[in-house]
């Protein structure tokens, strides 16, 4: 009988164990692990992709900035655990719905960043410094610029940035055009926009109990800010193809204008007339025509990038 109760005990311990891990796993949300990806765009467009050894260092990179994002998200949802249960989808978040415990997401948080820093400086110091940065200016967010107006925004847009810049960083780039960190930006502010003007539409009334910051923008004024950012970034996008120095001689690059134009519209088009944008990393694997579009445009940078003259 004792034999059985102990079989028992063990078993259930396994199982709760089981379920706090894939709490925290789904807290560390690995859906939004794509937007490290452009940690790749200094190895694509300096040219070399297909150097085995800086692909492997590129690779080791994005694995760090999955892992401090994680992080930043853990210590983002332990701030804000009492306004996520106020919100339609973010009460199921593992924190705001109980499936996680607080001190297990903060041992969590404090180990996986006590192994990625000293890890990201071992691949290169100014590497490490960047994610370093990345680390503080999101906990900085986490807790006070997330409620200034505009500025929370542009924070957003910096991660995207330093994201690139680590790239850079591991990279040693030599034709790395800084266009490509405009455009980066631009992007950045596009979608953090645009998910603003999706959470005021969504939550309505309950907007600011959710997040403060939004009582102080409208939906005409994201709507104004959108168009500028979107026009802005077309310029420096068509710009880029033909005025970068390392790019082909014969303006090819500028036969993939229409591939990110028609990203942006449909991107435009799914905010204002299907009303999304609350996830912009899930949205771009739901939307077929914008997954196809994101695909196309990869392909035809690489295409040439690699095969032009």
């Amino acid at each position: 009988m004792n034999h059985d109760t102990s079989i028992t005990r063990v078993s259930a311990q396994r199982g709760s164990a089981a379920r706090t891990l894939a709490a925290l796993f789904k807290a560390m949300r690995p859906k939004q692990w794509t937007k490290n990806v452009v940690v790749f765009a200094p190895l694509v467009f300096d040219e070399k992709l297909f150097v085995l050894p800086l692909l492997l260092r590129t690779s080791l990179a994005f694995v760090l900035f999955c892992l401090v994002s994680s992080a930043v998200y853990l210590i983002n949802d332990l701030a804000d655990i009492e306004k996520d249960r106020q919100h339609p989808v973010k009460r199921h978040r593992p924190l705001a719905s109980g499936a996680l415990a607080p001190s297990v997401a903060t041992a969590a948080a404090i180990g996986i960043i006590a192994l990625s820093l000293p890890a990201a400086f071992w691949l290169s110091r100014s590497f490490g410094l960047i994610l370093l940065g990345y680390l503080l200016l999101n906990i900085a967010y986490s807790f006070y610029l997330k409620h200034v107006v505009i500025v929370d925004v542009l924070v957003i847009a910096a991660g995207f940035v330093l994201r690139v810049a680590g790239g850079v960083a591991v990279v040693q780039v030599e034709r790395f055009s800084p266009w490509l960190y405009l455009c980066i930006t631009l992007g950045a502010l596009f979608i953090g926009f645009g998910k603003r003007r999706h959470e005021l539409i969504t939550l309505q009334e309950e907007a600011s109990n959710h997040r403060a910051i939004l009582a102080q923008y409208t939906v005409p004024f994201l709507d104004q800010l959108i168009a500028l950012v979107t026009s802005t970034l077309v310029i420096a996008y068509s710009l880029y193809t033909f005025s970068a120095p390392n790019l082909p001689e014969n303006y090819s690059m500028m036969l993939t204008i229409p591939l990110v134009l028609y990203g942006l519209f449909r991107y435009l088009y799914l905010i204002h007339v299907k009303g999304e944008g609350g996830a912009p990393d899930e949205l771009v694997f739901q939307d077929r025509p914008l997954l196809l579009t994101g695909v196309l445009w990869v392909a035809a940078v690489i295409l040439v990038l690699y095969t032009g003259s």
